[in-house]
């Protein structure tokens, strides 16, 4: 008789409010990520399959995407090894200014992106405090691809550093002397022991930056003079074409830089995921 009562009883969630969350979740995801992405998809299909190959392959757009993946990636690998640094120096030492310091990192944060364009610009600037030196040397850095590499560098190393400091704060020194007392050298100690640990956390932030860095515009525009086929990013040519009225064009791009920053991302997650089932 209970196994029947049991039976014929409502299962009830073990989470409790899950279906109401689950369907709060999906609706949010819908309406923010979802709807979007099938109204970009919906405009792009307006265009013929000629058309659209004609636009996403003319030279300026392929010299835009060289230049945008291109620097992106190059940001994310210095800001991979300038931010592990970072937030090595900031957990592992003690100095004074420190807690200055550790603020200053989520400055690119806090700052609003065409705010730090232009501060950037100002400084980099053949007549600037740092580009009249530079300028010296023969070094060109204010509207050159440079200046976009100096841009998405500056607002990417913060969310290196802080996906990397608070798995450094918790990790247990003991490893690292119980290394130590087996023979193994600081450096081995470093690259054995404490790297692969932090390797799903720079993976991580290096996702980040990368994906900051492809879509970012503000900061980068007024830095990088804007030249096509040498410093026009993807994102203002989409500005472009939106401000002449050529939505399907604007879309057809950004559909193309959707698909290459999916599969960008989606394979540096399968790797770390290869590697957390390594270890």
């Amino acid at each position: 008789m209970s196994s029947v009562l049991a039976w014929a009883s409502p299962r009830r969630s073990v989470l409790p409010g899950f279906g109401p969350a689950m369907g709060y979740t999906l609706f949010y995801l819908s309406l923010i990520v979802l709807i979007p992405l099938a109204a970009l998809a919906v405009k792009t299909s307006t265009l013929s399959w000629a058309a659209f190959w004609e636009t996403v392959t003319a030279p300026r757009v392929v010299a835009s995407y060289q230049l945008t993946f291109g620097a992106s990636l190059i940001a994310a690998l210095i800001n991979l090894v300038a931010g592990v640094i970072v937030a090595w120096v900031l957990v592992r030492y003690d100095f004074p200014g420190k807690r200055l310091i550790d603020a200053l990192v989520d400055l690119p944060f806090a700052l609003p992106t065409a705010v730090a364009g232009i501060a950037l610009t100002a400084l980099y600037a053949p007549n600037g405090w740092i580009g009249e030196p530079l300028a010296a040397l023969g070094i060109k850095v204010a509207f050159t691809p440079l200046g976009v590499l100096v841009a998405l560098i500056f607002i990417g190393l913060p969310f290196v550093v802080r996906t990397v400091q608070p798995v450094l704060e918790d990790l247990d020194r003991e490893l690292e002397e119980a290394a130590a007392s087996l023979g193994a050298s600081r450096w081995q100690a470093l690259v054995k022991v404490v790297l692969p640990l932090l390797l799903p956390a720079i993976l991580t932030g290096f996702v980040l930056a990368l994906s900051r860095a492809i879509g970012e515009y503000g900061s980068v525009i007024f830095i990088a003079g804007n030249m096509p086929f040498v410093s026009e990013i993807t994102p203002l040519l989409i500005i472009t074409k939106l401000e002449q009225y050529d939505y399907a064009g604007a879309t057809a791009i950004a559909s193309v830089m959707l698909i290459i920053s999916f599969a960008m991302i989606l394979t540096i997650n399968l790797l770390q995921k290869w590697q957390q089932r390594r270890s």
